[in-house]
C-alpha cells in the first residue's frame, strides 16, 4: 500500500497543532497607531502624497548636514530623542510592515501630537537607498537645512534691545555637541548668539539641536565665510574681541573687557586659536585650573567665560 502522509482519523500518535499561532494570535499589539501611519487609510495616503511633494523640494543629505541640505537621523533610538528634544523635522519615514515595538509606537505618537510633520510609509530599499546603507531599523526622521544668521544680525539684534552685545565665535570646534552646548549656554546667560566658520567647523546638524535643549530655536547661530574678516568687522563697530587661550596673558576675571560689547573666541581643546585669529583678537585670556587639568572643553569654557561675563553685566 502506498505511503499516505495524511493524519488518518481516530489514529494515535502525534496529533498536528497550531504551532502556536493561535496563541499568539489573540496577544495584544498594543495602542492603535495613529491613522496616518495605517496603511490604507485615507490620512495615510494622503500624508504620503504630502511627503513625496517635500521630498522632491527637499533633497536627501548623504552624511553631515550641510548649507542648503537636509540632515537624516536614523535608528529608533536617534529618533524618538530628536523627536522628544523638538528638533525641527520635515518627515518621518517608517518601514513597510515594521515591528511596531514602543519606540516606533512613541515616535508616531510624537508626530501626532507635534503636527506639521509628515508621516511616509516607505519600503527597505528606499529607505537604505536614502541612508547610503545605515542601520535606521526602520524609522528615518528629514531634519530641513538651519537657517543660518549674518555675523552682522547678532550685534544688531543686541542693539536694538539697547544692549551690549555678547557673543562668541568658535575657531576650529567641530563637534556638533559642543555648539548645541555653547548655544545652550549663550542663551542661559543673555548672550545674543554664536558665530561660526563656513567650513571646517560644526553647524547646526540634528545633534547639535539635541544638546541645545531647544535653545537653539531662540539663540542664533550665524556663518561666516571668512571668521577672521568678520571679527575684524566686529572690532571696527567698536566690539572687543576676546580670545581664549592657555597661555593667555591675564585671567579671564581680569578683564573689564566683559561688561561691555564682547565677542568672546574659543577654539578647539586640542590646537586652540588658530594663528590669524588669534592675532585679530584685543585680548587673550586664560581660566586659571589650579587642578591642574591641561585644558577644558570648548562647551565648559565658554559656559564659565559666558558666566562671568552675564555676573559683571547684573
Amino acid at each position: 500500500m502506498a505511503a499516505n502522509n495524511r493524519r488518518m482519523s481516530g489514529k494515535k500518535g502525534a496529533q498536528v497543532g497550531s504551532g502556536g499561532q493561535r496563541r499568539r494570535g489573540l496577544e495584544g499589539k498594543g495602542p492603535t497607531p495613529p491613522a496616518e501611519a495605517r496603511k490604507g487609510h485615507k490620512k495615510n495616503r494622503i500624508a504620503n502624497a504630502k511627503a513625496k511633494q517635500v521630498q522632491r523640494r527637499a533633497p536627501v543629505a548623504r552624511g553631515r548636514g550641510g548649507k542648503g541640505t537636509s540632515e537624516m537621523v536614523v535608528g529608533r533610538n536617534p529618533v524618538v530623542e530628536a523627536l522628544r528634544e523638538g528638533v525641527p523635522a520635515v518627515t518621518l519615514y517608517v518601514q513597510q510592515f515594521i515591528d511596531n515595538d514602543e519606540r516606533v509606537r512613541e515616535a508616531l505618537q510624537l508626530v501626532a501630537e507635534r503636527g506639521g510633520v509628515h508621516l511616509m510609509e516607505a519600503p527597505r530599499p528606499e529607505l537604505d537607498r536614502m541612508t547610503n546603507g545605515l542601520n535606521h531599523q526602520g524609522l528615518v526622521l528629514q531634519v530641513p537645512p538651519y537657517e543660518y544668521a549674518h555675523a552682522e544680525d547678532l550685534a544688531n539684534a543686541a542693539y536694538d534691545k539697547g544692549e551690549d552685545p555678547l557673543i562668541v565665535a568658535l575657531d576650529g570646534v567641530t563637534d556638533p555637541r559642543n555648539l548645541g552646548a555653547i548655544v545652550r549656554s549663550v542663551s542661559a546667560f543673555g548672550g545674543h548668539g554664536v558665530l561660526v566658520p563656513e567650513r571646517r567647523a560644526a553647524g547646526m546638524t540634528a545633534g547639535a539641536w539635541k544638546t541645545s535643549a531647544g535653545t537653539a530655536a531662540r539663540t542664533p547661530v550665524a556663518r561666516a565665510t571668512n571668521l577672521t574678516r568678520a571679527l575684524e568687522a566686529y572690532k571696527k563697530a567698536g566690539i572687543a574681541i576676546v580670545g581664549l587661550a592657555a597661555d593667555g596673558e591675564a585671567e579671564i576675571g581680569e578683564l573689564p573687557a566683559l561688561e561691555g560689547p564682547v565677542v568672546i573666541v574659543v577654539g578647539s581643546e586640542g590646537k586652540g586659536l588658530s594663528r590669524l585669529v588669534g592675532e585679530t583678537c584685543d585680548y587673550r585670556v586664560r581660566i586659571s585650573m589650579p587642578g591642574g587639568a591641561e585644558s577644558l572643553n570648548a562647551g565648559v569654557a565658554a559656559g564659565i567665560v559666558l558666566y562671568e561675563a552675564a555676573r559683571r553685566r547684573s
